[in-house]
């Protein structure tokens, strides 16, 4: 049976390749060329991959991507739709899955919501909520550094706390949305907040994420 990760890793390539390597994404500074090679990058080349959590190891990192980059755009795409090799973590289904459902599934958010005549997708119930069981498990660190308190809420009720603290930011959205929004992209998801107006433009103006 195919995973969410083979499916959403399947969807990112399509998306790449129907718009091109020069489309916009909502990563900043990155077309979807760039974008293709540090998905390539992340899990086919462990000795730069470090760059992406470790800010000592980023100029490496950069420098391997830009090389990426620089190669024909369809063969970043048929490294992504094949995926990692044998000997990459990535390539264990486990790993795979729990690595890789929200990163290709927001990756391809950001290709799809970087345009102006975007709409939204539609998700079936089972993806929606092994999205939510990640987002529960990672709360915290995409809450991190968040000036207030703040409380991600499903519409079915179901609550994840992403940070401790007052006043509190309640966020509420499906999964995905969610997802979207404590990574970085608060201005591309549908959710509400509430909250006091002061402590809810400090989590739109938050840089949330991992």
């Amino acid at each position: 049976m195919s995973t969410h990760a083979r499916r959403e890793r399947l969807l990112l390539a399509d998306l790449l390749e129907t718009y091109g390597p020069e489309a916009p994404t909502l990563c900043e500074g990155w077309r979807t060329r760039e974008l293709a090679a540090h998905v390539v990058v992340r899990e086919r080349r462990a000795d730069a991959a470090g760059g992406i959590l470790v800010k000592a190891l980023q100029p490496r990192l950069e420098r391997v991507q830009q090389e990426f980059a620089a190669k024909p755009y369809e063969e970043l795409i048929q490294l992504i739709r094949t995926g990692p090799p044998r000997m990459s973590p990535f390539s264990l289904k486990q790993v795979d899955e729990a690595a890789n459902t929200v990163e290709f599934f927001v990756h391809g958010e950001d290709v799809r919501r970087a345009r102006p005549d975007w709409t939204p997708r539609e998700i079936d119930p089972v993806l929606a909520d092994a999205l939510w069981r990640r987002l529960e498990t990672t709360a915290r660190a995409y809450g991190r550094r968040c000036p207030v308190g703040l409380v991600l809420r499903r519409p079915n009720g179901q609550v994840a706390v992403a940070r401790k603290g007052t006043p509190v930011v309640t966020v509420t959205g499906e999964p995905g949305e969610l997802l979207l929004f404590v990574s970085g992209r608060q201005d591309a998801a549908r959710v509400e907040l509430e909250g006091d107006e002061k402590s809810v433009a400090r989590v739109r103006e938050a840089k949330l994420g991992l």
